[in-house]
């Protein structure tokens, strides 16, 4: 495994986002710095300055319109950015709902977490926003994903369940095995199953669509896991935030992992780029990338 790290912003700018945009390059949120940053394919970075008043961009998905999408916690809004840099936000109705984990649905639209308002938010390519109470308050719903069952799938952080909501609205939740687990990231695994990590007790977990979850402990139950994505490896693939490290874990369950070059990166998104290698966001300032 090669590992090279590309440096996209000063120390702190804290990015944490990363996905692959419409253009083929690498986009990815500065959270502590209010801004979104684009890695070309050249290894050329820049930066689109967000609001500096407010800030807080958490995470980007590709919209069905070509655009990304892109959840602000602190300023309570949902932003939506051209490739040539044009932004539009619209105001999530609840306030102080903390958006924060966003896809693209099947039905055309953007769909996303609201952590502090316990809801999960809709939002068509036109700007109009339907919110969905969730059953139980304090739940915390943390990132969300399109499962193969055309629902939307999401962690609920605070409750130790996974969550699915279809694009009519209805909700099911699923509560873990391991109490105080702490969900936070969730993906589309390459077996047809949703794949998530607990990033409180150290282990990755797997859902069926049916609801059968199976967990897997980590060799390292302190690594806190936070972020995870199907790979092209037809392996899922984690970032272990507070080892410094990327992890593996295949269908059968067994764990692989990779030191990151620099000490104490915090390693946060994670997902596969437009060159089928992994690209890892780090806090530090980089971007990391991983060819198997």
């Amino acid at each position: 495994m090669t590992v090279t790290e590309f440096p996209v912003a000063e120390a702190g700018a804290g990015p944490y986002g990363v996905v692959t945009g419409p253009d083929g390059a690498l986009w990815f949120t500065q959270v502590h710095a209010g801004r979104v940053g684009r890695l070309a394919p050249d290894g050329t970075a820049s930066a689109h300055q967000l609001d500096p008043a407010t800030g807080g961009p958490s995470l980007l998905a590709v919209g069905s319109d070509g655009a990304l999408w892109c959840t602000e916690s602190r300023a309570n809004r949902v932003l939506r950015l051209t490739t040539d840099g044009a932004t539009t936000a619209f105001d999530v109705p609840t306030p102080a709902s903390g958006p924060f984990g966003i896809t693209a649905g099947p039905d055309g639209a953007l769909w996303f977490t609201a952590m502090s308002s316990d809801r999960i938010g809709r939002l068509t390519t036109d700007g109009d926003i339907t919110e969905f109470e969730l059953p139980d308050a304090g739940g915390f719903p943390s990132m969300i994903v399109t499962g193969p069952d055309g629902a939307l799938w999401f962690t609920l952080n605070q409750a130790g369940a996974i969550g699915r909501i279809t694009t009519g609205g209805e909700i099911t939740t699923f509560p873990l095995p391991t109490a105080d687990a702490g969900p936070v990231g969730i993906t589309t695994g390459p077996d047809g199953a949703l794949w998530f990590v607990e990033i409180l007790a150290g282990q990755i977990g797997r859902i069926d669509v049916d609801g059968a979850i199976t967990e897997f402990g980590l060799p390292d139950r302190e690594a806190r896991p936070h972020a995870i994505t199907a790979g092209p490896d037809g392996a899922c693939w984690f970032t272990e935030w507070g080892a410094n490290r990327v992890g593996r874990i295949d269908a059968e369950g067994r764990i692989g992992s990779v030191e990151l070059p620099t000490p104490g990166s915090e390693p946060h998104g994670i997902t596969t780029g437009p060159d089928g290698a992994l690209w890892v966001a780090l806090e530090i300032g980089a971007l990391a990338r991983l060819e198997p």
